[in-house]
């Protein structure tokens, strides 16, 4: 590789499911922020977490002020963290995903963190729950915390790495993978290689169409991994 390669992974859904815990979490955090039930279903859809609290409580009609939106989220990192045992025995790591990690990490020139929606705290539990921690630089990645819109999160991985790295990396040395058509909007929007893997809500299809450079229906071919990431994301 005639240069450094950065390998940025989305985690839910990518790399871990982790059952219900969510789901609760966010309504318990909802109910002490807002002092009322959350009342619909909440979906994050890869929107960071800065966008997905503002977005649920301007759903039921409360202004997303900045102490508001401040609680809330302290309240979700809280309420997650109580769940641990809960996301270990109903949650998991995804087919493969361990494998794919390891195998990509030690490709000559790979530095591997995480581009997620997750608060960096809570991305932080997540791959440490399921074992997946060794294998990612946390220190260079991009979360939920850094802005509102998920394609302003590359430029903050690329400041992290330029710190602890010494190396300023670009869209065309960054590569992307994710299951949503946001993780796919955010490679485009900075000339990543995007590699979309079908394991969450959006089909193959739907994220080839938008735009995605390699689909794979799952990570349980890691040759078929490193080739999507690190041989064709180094072209």
């Amino acid at each position: 590789m005639s240069s450094p390669l950065l390998v940025l992974w989305d985690i839910d859904h990518t790399l871990i499911e982790v059952g219900g815990a969510t789901q609760e979490a966010y309504a318990a955090a909802f109910h002490r922020a807002v002092g009322r039930p959350l009342l619909q279903p909440w979906r994050f859809n890869g929107r960071t977490e800065l966008a997905a609290a503002g977005d649920v409580l301007r759903s039921h009609g409360v202004e997303p002020s900045p102490a508001r939106v401040d609680s809330f989220i302290s309240f979700l990192v809280e309420e997650l963290h109580d769940r641990t045992d809960q996301m270990r025995r109903d949650g998991r790591a995804l087919p493969g995903a361990a494998d794919a990690l390891r195998a990509c990490r030690a490709a000559p020139g790979v530095h591997q963190s995480v581009l997620t929606g997750n608060l960096y705290s809570l991305a932080v539990l997540k791959v440490d729950v399921f074992g997946l921690a060794e294998h990612l630089d946390l220190r260079i990645g991009a979360f939920g915390g850094d802005a509102v819109d998920r394609t302003d999160l590359p430029g903050h991985a690329w400041d992290r790495a330029e710190r602890h790295l010494g190396h300023r990396f670009r869209g065309e040395d960054t590569v992307v993978i994710g299951d949503t058509l946001l993780d796919v909007a955010t490679g485009k929007a900075v000339g990543a290689h995007v590699v979309a893997v079908a394991t969450g809500r959006v089909s193959g299809a739907a994220l080839r169409a938008a735009g995605a450079d390699v689909v794979l229906s799952d990570l349980t071919d890691t040759g078929a991994v490193v080739d999507a990431i690190v041989t064709q994301g180094a072209k």
